[in-house]
């Protein structure tokens, strides 16, 4: 089976598992985890940043996140199809007490007259705008590499307007190796940058939020709150650790085989993909719904062993990972391609 689901579906290898066994470990809630400190230290590193902390999930760092800057009763601004937004259960108003303001943007890149005129002016009937979210790579953009001059000029005029920004850089590390921009050269917008081991680098768990020294106490007392207090969490932290400093370069690998199936997919009638706007590891095709909707095509594709996700009525998602290999993304461009041969001989 070629498991294109997502990039989260890798497993750790045996030098990733040895890590982990081997991790020198310590109780992280009521000390410091040895492990988990040099994790938190490198990643901080890497981004540019004063500190990190690490957590479960990219969905509590973000969550974390927004309720750093935003007291109860407040909003933050973010594009209507992010994931803080459309994947995280509206965690922000369940957990923080938080509204937020969407923001339609087209090809899901905000830009600074987007913003002009959304922050709402102080008055005791109204909600109060505290934060910009943005987030890169873009998942429901296709795995879109935003425009550093929309992510400077957007961060900077947040900011001059009194706003604090957040990043929700699940895919940073794609983002990195897909532009020119370093880590740390993307990071350095943002007052707090989230990141994810277990996607593209291929970590079994774990996220780290990374930012000024001076927000670890309050951020620790949110993460506890949370429920992500873990104990001798130097056994997961290792396996990131391990992603971290061998499976960051190789991640053009992904956007290569990403290349190959965007392609090859491209060249089929009645399927619309333009490889031009993959920019990582994730390719997102459209189907004419005359020919089948998408849940249909990937049950019969998951039958012929490309294992995909239908993301809306009409597209397909499939994400490139440290398991796919060249011949595996070649092997499933002509299963796609076999597949709608046989759709149109029966038409």
């Amino acid at each position: 089976m070629i498991d294109l689901r997502s990039d989260t579906v890798t497993e750790p290898c045996e030098k990733m598992r040895s890590a982990m066994a081997n991790a020198p470990v310590g109780d992280d809630v009521i000390d410091v985890d040895p492990t988990v400190k040099r994790l938190q230290e490198l990643t901080a590193e890497m981004l540019g940043k004063e500190a990190a902390m690490f957590m479960p999930s990219g969905t509590m760092t973000n969550q974390v996140a927004v309720r750093y800057h935003c007291p109860p009763g407040s909003e933050f601004v973010c594009e209507e199809g992010c994931h803080i937004y459309n994947y995280e259960q509206g965690a922000y108003a369940q957990l923080s007490g938080l509204a937020s303001r969407t923001i339609e943007a087209p090809k899901n890149v905000i830009r600074t007259e987007h913003l002009v005129g959304k922050i709402r002016p102080f008055d005791e009937h109204a909600v109060q705008t505290k934060l910009l979210c943005l987030e890169n790579t873009h998942n429901r953009g296709g795995g879109k590499i935003l425009p550093y001059d929309s992510v400077e000029s957007t961060c900077g005029w947040a900011h001059e307007h009194g706003l604090k920004t957040h990043l929700d850089g699940a895919r940073l590390f794609n983002a990195a190796i897909g532009s020119e921009y370093s880590l740390a050269d993307w990071s350095k917008h943002f007052d707090t940058v989230s990141v994810c081991f277990s996607k593209g680098l291929g970590a079994p768990v774990g996220s780290a939020l990374a930012g000024p020294q001076e927000m670890i106490e309050t951020i620790r007392r949110h993460r506890k709150l949370f429920g992500g207090g873990m104990r001798q969490s130097g056994i997961i932290a290792a396996g990131a650790l391990f992603a971290l400093e061998n499976n960051f370069e190789r991640l053009a690998e992904d956007h290569q085989t990403a290349q190959i199936i965007a392609h090859q997919v491209s060249q089929i009638e009645g399927v619309e993909v333009d490889p031009n706007e993959v920019h990582t590891n994730i390719v997102i095709f459209r189907i004419d719904p005359a020919i089948c909707s998408a849940a249909e095509f990937c049950d019969i594709a998951h039958a012929q062993g490309v294992w995909m996700f239908p993301f809306s009525a009409e597209h397909v998602r499939a994400v490139t990972h440290l398991h796919i290999s060249h011949d595996d993304a070649e092997n499933a461009g002509q299963k796609i391609q076999q597949i709608f041969e046989k759709m149109a001989s029966k038409a």
